[in-house]
């Protein structure tokens, strides 16, 4: 299980990696293996600014659809299009091309709150 050590982690299995004040999110090794291929992800709320725990999103697999709850309160500023025509992306490379949105976060200290690597190995049992 790929859990780089660098980004940070929710219980939702969403990975934060931080920029300044904007952060990347999408769903972790975990997360992609758990839901199995993933067919769709559709995100609505493009320069909508929403507070943590919100929904942003969701993610259609061949078996389920879930949400997509937003770590940290800010404005979504940027969803990743390659995923519109390559939801696949999502398993293949999810730190990587399989990114899903950057948020300009406008409380960075919610950032502290999240977990890290290790924490993140603990609450999935790895």
């Amino acid at each position: 299980m790929n859990i780089p050590s660098e980004l940070k982690y929710t219980k939702d299995h969403e990975w934060v990696k931080i920029n300044d004040d904007v952060v990347t999110i999408g769903i972790t090794d975990f997360a992609q293996s758990e839901l199995g291929d993933i067919v769709y992800v559709e995100v609505e709320t493009l320069d909508e600014t929403l507070e943590a725990e919100e929904v942003f999103g969701t993610v259609e697999a061949v078996k389920t659809v879930s949400d997509l709850f937003l770590p940290v309160s800010g404005e979504i500023i940027e969803f990743n299009e390659t995923l519109e025509d390559e939801p696949e992306k999502v398993n293949s490379d999810p730190y990587g091309e399989g990114w899903m949105i950057k948020v300009k976060c406008s409380d960075v200290s919610q950032i502290e709150g999240l977990m890290s690597a290790d924490d993140y190995k603990s609450l999935i049992g790895g």
